[in-house]
């Protein structure tokens, strides 16, 4: 299955919005809490000025471009850890997911009821932080009670993985994310096994009213201070832009509609980038005259791997890769150029791809 980035936040923070802007999919978007009940998984495709650039050259039959999987989860709502507003459901479709993009609603409009009375960004980043780490709470100790059990037999390996846990507990009853516990290597491989909410990578999402799109507001401002020293982003997003954005027919409407909010691309192209980066991904591309085409792979993937995204074959008779720079493909301005000049490289099976690599699989199976 591909890596997913879900969606979260509390009702009626503009998820819904959001998701359908992204992916044009069918989640129902209305004034009322739960509206989104299944999750929706979109494919959505990664905007790269790289791919058209080698389109450029090669003028190809078909132009791919790679994508990545957004999930629609339907909102939480305080007391979620404890079953509270479908909580149990919920949750688990937060767990399915490899990171989380948190919605927070930093608007103001009386028209649009909030779940609890009033727009309070940090207050809304809380509820959700505190409902993610009480269910993380809640695994720890039912895995403390479980390992306690084997540590009685004396295994000083089990009694240590006991103490470690009890740490990671009291980490989490301070208030603070799994993905901030200082942890070795071993203890980060324990710590995924346990498949903690507050251990995925994390983006926010401040969803703001149409005329704070370009510079943010006072609710920006204060939720920026809330998630100093988490080491995560913040994107300043209007939704009700996105969705007028989504509903224009061609190119030259939308730039019209961009430049007179004074934006220079849609804030979804932002988010989709955003989004890449915090699963971790990076782009590879082949080229040719049928198709030019961008292929993702976990950061630090192996040329193997990269192979075998394409076709399992191709991996398994990976012989080499011919490799071109993205930069010295456009700088020579075609393959052969390139190729000319000294700048294609033979790499073997330990090579690490690296963003913007323009590869071709040398193979026999």
């Amino acid at each position: 299955m591909a890596l997913q980035a879900g969606i979260v936040g509390l009702p009626n923070v503009g998820k819904s919005t959001l998701f359908n802007a992204l992916t044009s999919g069918k989640a129902q978007s209305a004034n009322f809490p739960f509206c989104t009940i299944e999750p929706n998984v979109g494919i959505i495709s990664v905007p790269d000025e790289r791919l058209d650039a080698l389109a450029k050259i090669w003028e190809p039959g078909n132009v791919i471009p790679t994508v990545v999987e957004i999930v629609d989860i339907a909102g939480l709502v305080k007391g979620a850890s404890k079953g509270e507003g479908l909580g149990n459901q919920f949750l688990g479709n937060i767990r399915d997911v490899d990171a989380i993009i948190h919605v927070v609603r930093c608007f103001d409009d009386p028209n649009v009821i909030h779940v609890d009375g009033s727009v309070d960004p940090v207050r809304d980043k809380e509820i959700i932080d505190m409902e993610l780490l009480f269910k993380d709470l809640d695994t720890v100790e039912k895995r403390i009670e479980k390992q306690s059990k084997m540590a009685k037999s004396g295994d000083k390996d089990m009694i240590r993985i006991v103490e470690e846990l009890k740490r990671l507990k009291a980490h989490l009853e301070a208030g603070r994310p799994a993905r901030s516990f200082a942890r070795d290597e071993d203890e980060k491989e324990r710590l995924r096994d346990l498949h903690l909410l507050t251990n995925k990578p994390i983006l926010y999402l401040a969803n703001v009213e149409e005329a704070a799109a370009a510079g943010g507001n006072e609710h920006v401002e204060k939720l920026k201070k809330a998630i100093e020293g988490e080491n995560a982003e913040l994107l300043v997003v209007s939704a009700a832009i996105e969705a007028e954005i989504a509903e224009l027919d061609t190119e030259e409407e939308r730039k019209e509609f961009l430049v007179m909010m004074g934006l220079e691309e849609p804030g979804l192209y932002r988010l989709i980038r955003a989004t890449y980066r915090l699963l971790d991904l990076i782009t590879f591309f082949t080229a040719g005259e049928k198709e030019v085409r961008a292929w993702t792979v976990r950061r630090g993937a192996k040329a193997p791997e990269a192979a075998g995204v394409i076709h399992s074959d191709f991996q398994k008779g990976f012989i080499r890769a011919e490799v071109i720079s993205f930069e010295d493909y456009i700088h020579y301005g075609s393959e052969a150029a390139a190729k000319e000049a000294g700048r294609m490289r033979l790499e073997g099976k330990e090579y690490i791809v690296q963003d913007g690599d323009v590869m071709h699989f040398r193979f026999n199976v």
